[in-house]
C-alpha cells in the first residue's frame, strides 16, 4: 500500500529513467512500471559499466541495456528500466541515485567522421598485376557509417612509398586514413613502417582479436586517425575493423587498453553463414 515514504512503480521508473537518459535518445511511455529508451539517430552506444553495476547491485531496482561500445541504428532499443515491487521505499531509490552519480549512465554519440582516404599498398596492385579487391570492401564498410571515400591512392611497396602516399592522403583533408595490406611480419610488408615514418603516433600494432591480430591504429598531431588493415578485413565477415570503426567514426580516441580488453569475446567463431552483428563476437 502507498504509505508515507513509499513510491509507486511508475514514478520510480521515471526516476530511474532520469539516471540513464541522454541526448539522442527517445523514451517510451511508462507501462506497467517499465520505461524503454530507443536511439533517435545512428551512432555509438556507450555505457558507464562501473556505475551501472553499482545501481544494479542495489535492492529492488534494475536497468538493463544492450552492450556498450556498439553501433546502433535509429530506432534500436537501448535500455529498459523498472523497480521490482509495485511500490518501493524512498530510501532504496535514493541509494540508486547516489550510486549513479550526477551524469547519465548512457551515451549515444552520432558519427562525426564523414570522409576517408585509402592507401592501397603492394606493387602487384599498383602495376595492375592483380585486381584491387580490398578497397571495395573497405569502401562499403565505411559507407555503412555515412563515411565517403574521397581518395584512393596506390603506393606500391617500400616504406618510403607508403609514407609518401600517406602524406598525399593527408593533403585531401580526409577525416580518416586507411592503409590496406602489408600488415604482417614478413620482411617485405612495409605498411607499419610507412605509417610510423609518416609521423603518426602509434597506439597499437596488434590486437587480441581474431580475425584482425595485425591491426594498427595511430593518430597524427591533428588527431586524424590512421589505420592499417590486415588482409582478413577483405574476406572475413567481421574483424577487429568492425569493432573499432564505430568508436572511431564517433570521434572517440581509442587507447591501448581499449584493445587489450577486447581479448575476452574477441574470438570469431567462424559461423556459416556469418551472423554478424547478431553474434557474440566482440561482446
Amino acid at each position: 500500500e502507498m504509505t508515507p515514504g513509499m513510491v509507486h512503480e511508475n514514478d520510480a521508473a521515471e526516476r530511474l529513467l532520469a539516471l540513464c537518459a541522454n541526448d539522442h535518445m527517445e523514451r517510451s511511455a511508462v507501462k506497467e512500471g517499465k520505461i524503454e529508451l530507443t536511439a533517435a539517430c545512428d551512432g555509438l552506444f556507450r555505457v558507464d559499466s562501473r556505475r551501472l553495476l553499482a545501481v544494479n547491485s542495489g535492492d529492488e531496482v534494475m536497468v538493463a541495456t544492450r552492450k556498450g561500445n556498439t553501433a546502433v541504428r535509429k530506432g534500436d532499443k537501448l535500455a529498459g528500466m523498472r523497480v521490482i515491487p509495485l511500490v518501493i521505499r524512498e530510501e532504496v531509490l535514493h541509494a540508486a541515485e547516489e550510486a549513479a552519480g550526477d551524469t547519465p549512465l548512457l551515451e549515444l554519440l552520432p558519427y562525426v567522421k564523414k570522409t576517408a582516404a585509402i592507401v592501397a599498398t603492394g606493387s602487384e596492385v599498383k602495376n595492375g598485376l592483380i585486381q584491387d579487391t580490398f578497397t571495395p570492401v573497405v569502401r562499403d564498410k565505411l559507407a555503412a557509417y555515412g563515411i565517403e571515400t574521397v581518395s584512393v591512392l596506390y603506393s606500391g611497396d617500400g616504406v618510403d612509398n607508403v609514407a609518401n602516399a600517406i602524406a598525399e592522403a593527408r593533403q585531401t583533408g580526409a577525416d580518416l586514413i586507411f592503409c590496406t595490406g602489408g600488415m604482417s611480419v614478413d620482411p617485405d610488408d612495409n605498411t607499419p613502417g610507412g605509417i610510423r615514418q609518416s609521423g603518426a603516433r602509434i597506439v597499437t600494432y596488434g590486437a587480441p582479436v581474431l580475425p584482425g591480430a595485425m591491426f594498427l591504429l595511430g593518430y597524427f598531431e591533428d588527431d586524424t586517425p590512421i589505420m592499417g588493415l590486415p588482409g582478413c578485413v577483405m574476406y572475413a565477415g567481421a574483424t577487429i575493423f568492425d569493432l573499432a570503426l564505430p568508436r572511431i567514426a564517433a570521434g572517440v580516441e581509442m587507447t591501448r587498453t581499449d584493445f587489450a580488453v577486447m581479448g575476452e569475446g574477441g574470438l570469431c567463431l567462424g559461423c556459416r553463414p556469418c551472423h554478424w552483428p547478431d553474434c557474440p563476437f566482440g561482446r
